[in-house]
């Protein structure tokens, strides 16, 4: 399971240290794509598939499940951890998610979300104001 928040340094290059209690999670190899809220997806490969076979049902017909489709797995790149365990995430998704030096890497359960700091500590303080209401409206919360 990918859980906990990660701060860590992009250098010029757009190189990461992925951290090792990720790392364990998401493997040498792993796919990263854009993400919602401005940030990147990051899965495993067997989590990849998985996603990519649910995807994969979404109707054609529609134009925003055509739209989705196509940014979704256009932005997607498989990354390969170098011996120091570092992944160079690819130029237009550094874009995406406005990554410039200092990066955080979250976990979410199946996957990992990589976030500019300034990108999450905005989100965060936003979503951290109503945290407790949209838990209470949660039918099926487990505690």
């Amino acid at each position: 399971m990918l859980m906990g928040e990660y701060v860590h340094i992009m250098d010029e290059k757009g190189r990461i240290n992925v951290p090792s209690r990720l790392r364990d999670s998401l493997g040498e190899r792993f796919v990263v794509t854009r993400g919602l809220d401005n940030c990147l997806f990051i899965y495993p490969l067997n989590e990849w598939t998985a996603l990519e076979k649910k995807l994969r049902t979404m109707s054609s017909t529609r134009a925003e499940a055509r739209a989705f489709l196509r940014l979704f797995f256009s932005g997607a790149a498989e990354v390969d951890l170098d011996r120091q365990g570092r992944a160079l995430i690819p130029p237009t998704l550094r874009e995406h998610a406005s990554l410039q030096k200092e990066v955080i890497f979250i976990g979410v359960s199946n996957r990992a979300e990589l976030w500019s700091k300034e990108k999450w500590e905005e989100y965060s303080e936003k979503a951290g104001e109503s945290f407790e209401q949209v838990a209470e409206k949660m039918d099926d919360f487990p505690f």
